[in-house]
């Protein structure tokens, strides 16, 4: 078995773990705290056990970094490879019985410091569905659904803001923060477009790739590094830790986004394949923006820009 058909395999394997306790009570528990500093529920707890049996059993030489238990090696020499697994990406979601939520696995060369750009193959497979989404790199996406059919890739061509169908990440963000930066942009869509947070920054990702929405934003990180002044309003909700986005949310995503065609960058406007890939702390989470189209990313950014003043106005220095 290669690379891609073990990361294929776990990942759908997972999917089979985790399916019957979608929206059971006993997912809901909480069994700990993950590594970056979230809540570890008994879905989440669950799945991680599967993932060390499963590569246990196989004897494969392998690194693997996943949400809950951070990095851990796998079998005997020295590995090639790393994966990055979120066996459920959309706890929340997913505890609640609701189909927002994916497992999501890369695979990136083992280098002394992989980053984002060394992720060469990655697969989601939705949940509830068991549809399959995989790309690896310079070769474009397959979808399939858990029949095998094919699922086209559908970009929206939609470039009016005030018709902007988009998802954003509020778990972890502080409401009052978050309002501030995207509070016009909500307004502006409102009616006429909509906005939904669905708790899952992979599933929102693919309903880009497949043209249900046109864009996904998050941009977390850039809040507290342009206005640092809010950063204790991030810890206060995150219960002392920052929650943004880690590498293993955005690992297999941002190469299927990319091969794709989803423009996917970080807050700024800026590629990610430079950041670091194996840490969930606040120095490893990234701002995103995922759009359909180049014109509609850089109307996103132009908004997210005037509101970082806005929050700049109001919560930094002199604000």
């Amino acid at each position: 078995m290669d690379i891609r058909e073990l990361a294929t395999d776990l990942c759908v394997s997972l999917r089979e773990v985790v399916l019957p306790q979608i929206g059971k009570a006993a997912a809901r528990t909480h069994a700990g705290t993950a590594v970056g500093g979230d809540v570890t529920f008994g879905i989440d707890e669950l799945a991680e056990d599967f993932l060390a049996s499963y590569l246990e059993e196989r004897g494969v030489s392998i690194a693997v970094y996943s949400e809950d238990r951070g990095l851990i090696r796998f079998g005997e020499g020295e590995p090639e490879h790393v994966l990055i697994v979120d066996p459920v990406d959309g706890t929340r979601p997913a505890a609640a019985g609701l189909e927002c939520a994916m497992v999501s696995v890369a695979v990136a060369d083992l280098a002394d410091a992989p980053t984002m750009g060394d992720v060469v193959f990655g697969c989601l497979s939705e949940i509830k569905s068991g549809t399959i989404f995989t790309a690896a790199r310079g070769e474009g996406v397959t979808i399939t659904t858990a029949a095998g059919e094919p699922v086209p890739v559908i970009l929206s061509e939609n470039t009016d803001l005030s018709k902007l169908f988009w998802t954003i990440g509020f778990r972890g963000r502080p409401a009052r923060v978050l309002i501030e930066t995207m509070g016009d942009l909500v307004d502006i869509s409102s009616v006429d477009g909509a906005v939904f947070d669905l708790g899952s920054a992979t599933y929102s990702i693919t309903r880009v790739i497949t043209g249900q929405i046109d864009a996904y934003i998050d941009i977390g990180p850039r809040m507290i590094e342009d206005v640092p002044e809010v950063r204790p309003l991030f810890e206060e909700v995150g219960k002392g830790a920052v929650l943004n986005n880690s590498p293993h949310d955005l690992a297999a995503a941002g190469l299927i986004a990319r091969e794709a065609g989803v423009i996917f960058a970080d807050g700024w406007g800026k590629p990610l394949e430079q950041r670091l890939l194996l840490g969930s702390d606040h120095s490893y989470q990234m701002s995103c923006i995922a759009a359909a189209n180049r014109e509609m990313f850089d109307a996103i950014a132009e908004a997210m820009d005037s509101g970082i003043d806005k929050l700049r106005a109001v919560f930094g220095k002199g604000g």
